[in-house]
């Protein structure tokens, strides 16, 4: 039996690599915005008076879109970098938010949120362009470490969440006078500005060039090599199918809480920003916790753990009798089910090898974004019906089996495991 690896130290902030600590600044910066958004954009549409099915369209749209474009770059950031398509992102963005903040009009927002998935309250990231931002951030952490520095990186986004939850409660009421749609305007306005911001940082980022393809003469390097391929292959379905639960469990009920929030409470940013606020604020100091229970117990017991005691949180919250009652429930599930991102990224990103993270990190996203798009269009139809509890009930009953089928099926390939983890 192999011996387990000793813990690795403690992240500290000045022992990253440059890159990676301007990487996780932007990628901070952008959760801000991404906070905001995540609870004044379902109210946004509220005020123009769509439906909850009509949300949930648009917001499986956005997922739709970011795991169909996800896969295509994540194979092209592998041949040619990844600093080029963060760019792209960030100027995507500023000129189709300033576009919304132009042009309200429904077409242009529809073309903007799916693109760029507003709403959907992305922790950060860079929408479509994640698999290349995840496995530039990865390049240079040594493999011992990316379980804490993915729980840091996870720790930073989520307090920008809980900043951009705190504005989420005054942006809709900056503009004295202004009511309905309109007051939604200094939220757009925030993510413009971000995203201006991110753009001149990314512009200074070094990026080291992809190593060129390995040639292989000697036969027995071929041989070792596709038997490593298969392997992380092997891996990757595995790990695609066991997404898929946990995508559309998480989508069912997830992005549409703050509508949810208002249809049965009555609630409005103003009560709805800082609860979200909080419990991003609570879920940054859990995620760093697991990032250090990973090390003790290994990755898996790190992810199945809190996400064991998130299921059992899901299912009491929509028999709350009360809107504080329900929003401590949230703020809870929050700190014990994200809590649990970073130590999910170094285990899926520590599945292949360097060459291979791009396109490993967009199957990761598609196998999760896809379902998790669907997510929204069933839930929405189901709160239109009027059923506020049946969309819980299913999420919670989809996470559980993610929980079992995470532990049996991925568990193998887990670092700690010793037989199945791929490095280098």
């Amino acid at each position: 039996m192999k011996p387990a690896p000793a813990p690795a130290a403690r992240p500290r902030w000045s022992r990253l690599h440059p890159v990676t600590r301007q990487l996780i600044a932007t990628r901070f910066l952008r959760s801000v915005a991404q906070g905001a958004l995540s609870v004044d954009f379902t109210l946004y549409l509220r005020a123009r008076q769509w439906s909850a099915g009509q949300v949930g369209l648009l917001l499986m749209a956005a997922g739709l879109t970011a795991g169909a474009l996800g896969l295509g770059v994540g194979i092209a950031s592998d041949r040619h970098g990844r600093k080029r398509f963060l760019l792209v992102y960030e100027a995507g963005l500023a000129l189709a938010t300033l576009a919304v903040l132009l042009f309200p009009h429904a077409w242009v927002l529809i073309l903007t949120a799916t693109l760029f998935g507003f709403g959907r309250g992305a922790n950060g990231s860079s929408g479509p362009f994640n698999p290349a931002e995840q496995a530039w951030l990865a390049q240079n952490i040594p493999a011992p470490e990316r379980g804490p520095v993915f729980s840091l990186n996870a720790m930073l986004q989520f307090w920008g969440m809980g900043i951009g939850g705190l504005l989420a409660a005054v942006l809709p009421h900056l503009l004295p006078g202004v009511r309905g749609p309109a007051a939604y305007r200094p939220v757009f306005a925030l993510t413009l500005l971000v995203a201006l911001i991110n753009l001149v940082q990314i512009a200074w980022i070094p990026e080291t060039p992809p190593p060129p393809p390995e040639k292989l003469p000697d036969p027995r390097a071929e041989a070792e090599d596709r038997r490593v391929r298969r392997q992380e292959n092997r891996a990757l379905v595995l790990l695609v199918g066991v997404n898929m639960v946990n995508g559309l469990g998480v989508g069912l009920i997830a992005p549409l809480l703050p509508y949810w929030f208002n249809l049965r409470f009555g609630a409005g940013p103003a009560s709805i920003g800082p609860v979200y606020g909080l419990a991003f604020f609570v879920t940054g100091f859990s995620s760093l916790l697991v990032g250090r229970l990973s090390q003790l117990v290994g990755l898996t017991k790190a992810i199945v753990w809190p996400r064991l005691i998130g299921v059992a949180l899901l299912l009491a919250i929509p028999f709350a009798p009360a809107f504080s009652w329900a929003a401590a429930l949230y703020i809870l599930r929050s700190v014990v089910n994200r809590g649990s991102l970073g130590a999910r990224q170094a285990f899926s990103v520590g599945l292949v090898r360097d060459r291979r993270r791009g396109f490993a990190s967009s199957l990761n996203a598609l196998s999760w974004s896809l379902p998790a798009a669907l997510g929204p269009a069933l839930g929405g139809w189901l709160l239109d019906l009027g059923s506020l509890t049946v969309p819980f009930l299913l999420a919670a009953g989809l996470q559980l089996a993610y929980v079992g089928l995470f532990s049996r099926v991925m568990g193998p390939y887990a670092p700690e495991a010793g037989n199945g983890a791929v490095d280098g």
